[in-house]
Formats: structure tokens, sequence, C-alpha cells
């Protein structure tokens, strides 16, 4: 990820435990046209992956950060080249979960609207409110960060305008 998504996306994840690819789907539905979910649609989404996120991805992250900087008694170097083998099948499980929550939430790409960041930035205060999270100015900042680069059209204050009503 680049322009400071992938840190902003990392800072999200550590301060609330949440999983990043539903927030980027959350993104991806109001950016693509599809609109706000409903509560209903984001309870079938996480629901989706939430077994797979928690069994499969959080552990192979787990084990990943365990290793980061070596793992005595292995020697570093045959530590770090499997944790590398580690993060690349990491990637891969995450690339699953995508694909299971686009497959969870079926809604067809309407014409441009123009309300697309401001649906994105509702699905993912929809998201952070069912998770019981109040959303921080710190929070608003890291989101911020992820909306402006998937809305390089947005006015200028669009996002920041969003992220307040957060």
């Amino acid at each position: 990820m680049s322009d400071g998504v992938g840190a902003a996306c990392l800072a999200l994840q550590e301060i609330h435990q949440i999983d990043v690819n539903v927030v980027l789907f959350c993104i991806w539905l109001g950016a693509s046209g599809r609109g706000v979910m409903t509560d209903s649609e984001l309870a079938e989404a996480r629901g989706a992956v939430g077994a797979w996120h928690d069994s499969v991805v959080r552990p192979l992250r787990a084990v990943r950060t365990r290793m980061k900087g070596g793992l005595p008694p292995a020697p570093d170097a045959l530590a770090e080249s499997l944790r590398r083998r580690i993060q690349k099948i990491e990637i891969d499980c995450e690339h699953t979960e995508q694909l299971m929550l686009a497959a969870a939430v079926e809604r067809e790409a309407a014409a441009s609207r123009g309300t697309e960041a401001a649906d994105a930035a509702a699905n993912v205060g929809r998201y952070f409110g069912a998770l019981g999270i109040t959303v921080s100015d710190e929070d608003r900042n890291h989101l911020g960060v992820v909306l402006r680069v998937a809305f390089p059209e947005a006015a200028p204050g669009e996002i920041d305008g969003l992220c307040a009503e957060l």
C-alpha cells in the first residue's frame, strides 16, 4: 500500500484490533458505486470472514510478527527466510478473505452519483459502530489518509469533513 495507507491501516489495526480487510471492503463498496451497507449486510460480511480471519489470518500474523528480528535458537537468516514465506502465505490468506467479502454482499455497481466517498466513509463508520469503537481524532486522521488515496478527486476538505462526521 502506498501514500501512508499501510501505516494508517496498521495503526488502526493495532489500536482497535480491527480487520483491515473489512475496512478496505467498506471503502471499496462505496468507491465502486455499491452504496452504503445495511446493518444486516455488514453483519453478513463480517460473519462470512470472521472465523477465517480469527483462525487463519491473525495466527499467521502473530507468528510472522513474533519472528521479526529473529527467533533464537534458529539462525537469523533461516528465521528471516521462513518469516518472509509466512508473510506471503498471510497475504494469500488475506486475499482469500477479500474474495470472501466481495462474495458476501452481492450488489451491482451503480452509475456515479457523486456520493461514493460519503458512502465509503459511512460504511467505515458503520463498521466501527458495530464494533463499539468511538472514533477518535487519531482514528479520523488515519481514515483520512486511506480515504484521500481512495478518492484523489475529492474536493479539498471533503475527506476531512466526512471523517469529522464519523
